[in-house]
């Protein structure tokens, strides 16, 4: 069930060039903080690494050094339109108790299998 929500999601960013890493990353870096702050908790700590992920948004003139570009802006607003409708698509006939209840027993079952909330890893 995993890889059929990741490979939908995919699917729907791969339609306008994106990876889900990307996404993750023009979310993680809506706020005020510098991009290299926002990804922190998310990276090794590696120049290099931060560059190989955020160079193909920055190539697109959706992001720089400290944030979303204005193009960034609406970019990030487009695509969220097609992951909510995506979203929405998955979720239909789900009543919210139900999706509350199933992101609740998932989390419990990462927590089981070492995963520590706000590291974002195993332990």
């Amino acid at each position: 069930m995993d890889r059929l929500l990741e490979l939908s999601f995919e699917q729907v960013l791969a339609a306008d060039g994106l990876s889900r890493r990307q996404w993750q990353i023009l979310n993680a870096v809506q706020g005020e903080a510098p991009v290299a702050v926002a990804l922190a908790p998310f990276l090794s700590g590696d120049a290099a690494e931060l560059a190989s992920l955020t160079g193909p948004l920055t190539e697109r003139g959706w992001l720089d050094d400290d944030g979303l570009t204005p193009a960034g802006v609406a970019a990030h607003a487009q695509l969220s339109e097609k992951v909510g409708a995506q979203r929405r698509r998955i979720t239909n006939g789900i009543v919210d108790a139900e999706y509350l209840q199933t992101v609740d027993v998932l989390r419990r079952m990462a927590v089981n299998l070492g995963y520590r909330p706000g590291n974002g890893s195993a332990a």
